[in-house]
């Protein structure tokens, strides 16, 4: 039987309610370079930022021009923020001449997959082992795919919040256990309720005609070279995202670990006959790693990833299986264009809200019935989300209940309010109050969504492509303008250049060919 939520948020009151302060949370965003006209660049990842396989904070994704800012995980948002700030400000400084960041998830003018440059990472085995995954991510779902950019979250809880959570909390492997589960409940109830974070946060409600590149789809034009859908909220999260049938037969609801860590261990260890037309070496190239579902773990996409810090040659499922959940990374953020960072202050006290709220509420198991219901829900409500009555369904003692999007998403905030509260006793501010009190207007006035502002802005300047390259010009002009502290320029000239060392190292370092070192790679133990 599940404790209320209530009684749960009461038992850590009386345990130790500094707990509600031991929360720690980080940023990835990306974001796309791009020319002055609103093309997407071609040129290399720029040197003087140091190198994208071994720089800590400044990397790219899946395209060269994909640039990727890392924060590290902070106990105060501030500092998180701030740290997002700089490295703004720092590639802001270095990138070359008319070229600007991106503010949309969704990617600028396109010319066809062959516009978009997969991401290079140097000669070292691991730099071609990246290449060349990204390379089967081409193959399998386009270039186009590796243009769209987002937000991941990252958030953990620390020791004192497990001391007062667990009943016995001990050292050991029983405590990690207890852990994994605390976690996997956390995304079990992230799943049901992710549809309310596309509702609240979802700013791709249209693209530019140059991404479709001809595909027939059943989008509307909305405004000149602009397509989408009128009451969308993520097209970045719909099926023109990362989506595909191989995938979409693997059904992880997040369960347990063994099951979880066993069906992806299955997919990148099973042949898809799709996948085998476009071999493993070609022409004296390598074309992807395998010809199997997944080439590896990382390309299974879902809105949440259970997380640990891998050790050197160390693959993520083998430091899940061996170590347990160290953190979770939420992944189905878009950016919002109309902020300079693509994530303030409020959104990121809502996360710490909600995401406590996924993990101290009941969480009971998911049935194959219900993870399909999960993902209808969240289809409907990137797509039509701000549809006057739009219903969603939910599982209740067994049993389908429809009902109104904004009632059930009332109530999860009603639950929310109570952790804030908590939240509030502990930081001495009502911040996290403030932020649910604010973003549940929204819920009654949709108009109010970053989705319905950035169509708003989308109808005023004459379409997708005009408005955003605006508004990334002005975000980019706003931010360089803040004097950059020559101890801060001092220091990324250091962390750049000892990347570029790193690296060279890891080239020298390597004793095998890359054929033996992708097959060694691909062996699990």
């Amino acid at each position: 039987m599940h404790q209320s939520l209530s009684d749960r948020l009461q038992q850590i009151l009386e345990r130790n309610p500094a707990a509600f302060a031991a929360l720690n949370r980080g940023v990835e965003k990306e974001g796309l370079r791009t020319l002055e006209d609103g093309r997407i660049s071609h040129t290399d990842h720029p040197k003087s930022l140091g190198s994208a396989l071994t720089h800590p904070a400044i990397t790219t994704d899946y395209s060269e021009a994909l640039l990727e800012l890392i924060t590290p995980a902070y106990p105060d948002i501030d500092q998180m923020l701030g740290k997002l700030e700089d490295l703004h400000r720092l590639v802001y400084r270095n990138l070359p001449s008319g070229e600007t960041l991106w503010v949309g998830s969704m990617p600028c003018k396109l010319a066809g997959d062959e516009s978009v440059r997969i991401a290079e990472y140097g000669d070292s085995n691991s730099g071609k082992l990246k290449h060349t995954y990204r390379r089967g991510l081409a193959h399998r779902y386009g270039r186009i795919m590796q243009s769209i950019a987002g937000l991941h979250f990252n958030f953990s809880v620390g020791e004192e919040f497990w001391g007062a959570v667990l009943e016995n909390a001990e050292d050991g492997e029983a405590l990690q256990q207890a852990k994994t589960g605390g976690y996997f409940g956390l995304i079990r109830n992230f799943r049901r309720w992710s549809w309310l974070l596309m509702y609240l946060f979802g700013a791709s409600p249209a693209l530019d005609a140059s991404f479709l590149n001809g595909r027939p789809s059943k989008l509307e034009q909305l405004a000149p070279d602009t397509f989408g859908l009128p009451y969308a909220t993520s097209l970045r999260m719909s099926g023109l995202g990362y989506q595909n049938n191989a995938q979409s037969s693997l059904h992880i609801c997040f369960n347990y670990l063994h099951t979880y860590t066993k069906t992806l261990y299955d997919a990148i260890h099973t042949p898809y006959p799709p996948y085998e037309k476009y071999g493993v070496m070609k022409g004296g190239e390598y074309q992807q790693l395998n010809t199997n579902i997944l080439q590896i773990e990382n390309e299974y996409y879902n809105t949440i990833r259970p997380k640990r810090v891998t050790a050197r040659g160390e693959k993520p499922l083998q430091a899940l299986q061996r170590r347990g959940i160290e953190y979770i990374e939420v992944r189905c953020l878009d950016l919002n264009p109309l902020l300079p960072l693509g994530i303030d202050r409020q959104q990121a006290c809502f996360m710490d809200a909600f995401l406590l709220t996924c993990m101290l509420a009941p969480n009971p198991l998911i049935s194959d019935m219900e993870c399909d219901i999960i993902d209808q829900n969240f289809t409907k409500t990137v797509e039509q989300g701000r549809k006057p009555g739009v219903a969603l369904t939910r599982i209740i003692d067994g049993r389908e209940q429809d009902l109104a999007l904004t009632d059930w998403a009332h109530e999860i905030f009603d639950n929310m309010s109570m952790v804030a509260e908590c939240l509030g006793q502990v930081t001495g501010n009502s911040d996290h109050a403030d932020s649910i009190r604010a973003l549940r207007q929204r819920l009654e006035h949709p108009e109010k969504t970053p989705s319905a502002l950035c169509l708003d802005g989308i109808h005023a300047d004459g379409g997708y492509l005009k408005w955003l390259l605006a508004l990334s010009q002005r975000h980019q002009a706003n931010l360089s303008a803040k004097p950059f502290p020559e101890s801060l320029a001092e220091q990324a000239q250091e962390t750049a250049a000892k990347s570029w060392q790193d690296e060279e190292n890891l080239r020298k370092s390597d004793q095998i060919p890359f054929a033996e070192y992708l097959l060694q790679y691909l062996e699990y133990s």
